[in-house]
């Protein structure tokens, strides 16, 4: 549980993702981001389950095509945050947030960071072994574990979220949210770059 808790609270691309756009568009819109990253995290589940993992951990030419498709999508969110043109800064002082990106979009985009980077499966296909007993049935041990990570994510993603809104009314000037939005920007940059310079090991 504290491996769980260690790897969920950690920032990384999904905690960016969500406190970008929770800043931009309200902590109600990023409800619908940490949801398409716990459905990212169960899909990644099913395949370090079903032994999929052990074939992308083991095969160099499949890890590295996952790689560098996770490493481009990054770095396109981050290269789209940069050059992306002002926003309407009196929708930015409205609690609620904006509306002018829809839901199912953040949702899958959310969808796409999480399932875009391969170590995340290689690290689900290491840790989900040591917890599972292979006398027993499998579904319900998967169940609870993929629960148990779900839920950690989902808690975890909704605080930087809430915590993200705390700097709404230092983002009323026009150049701040530009700063910002270039900072988060070569921040998924960086991501994408690390990554694409990771190894399977």
């Amino acid at each position: 549980m504290t491996l769980v808790t260690a790897a969920t609270a950690t920032p990384g691309p999904a905690v960016l993702f969500i406190v970008t756009n929770s800043t931009l568009y309200g902590w109600k819109k990023s409800t619908y981001i940490a949801l398409g990253n716990i459905v990212g995290l169960f899909c990644l589940g099913i395949i370090a389950i079903t032994g999929l993992g052990t074939i992308l951990k083991t095969s160099i030419a499949f890890f590295n095509i996952l790689k560098y498709a996770g490493s481009a999508y990054l770095v396109y969110l981050g290269l789209r945050l940069i050059f992306q043109k002002h926003y309407s800064f009196p929708v930015i002082k409205n609690r609620a947030g904006t509306t002018d990106i829809s839901s199912q979009k953040l949702f899958f985009q959310a969808l796409a960071v999480a399932i875009s980077n391969p170590k995340a499966i290689v690290f689900l296909t290491a840790l989900f072994p040591q917890f599972i007993n292979i006398e027993e049935t499998l579904i319900p041990q998967f169940s609870i574990l993929i629960a148990a990570l779900m839920s950690f994510s989902f808690f975890f993603l909704m605080f930087y979220a809430l915590l993200a809104q705390r700097i709404k009314k230092w983002l009323n000037k026009s150049e701040r949210i530009k700063f910002f939005n270039r900072a988060s920007g070569s921040i998924f940059i960086g991501f994408g770059l690390l990554l694409a310079t990771s190894s399977n090991k």
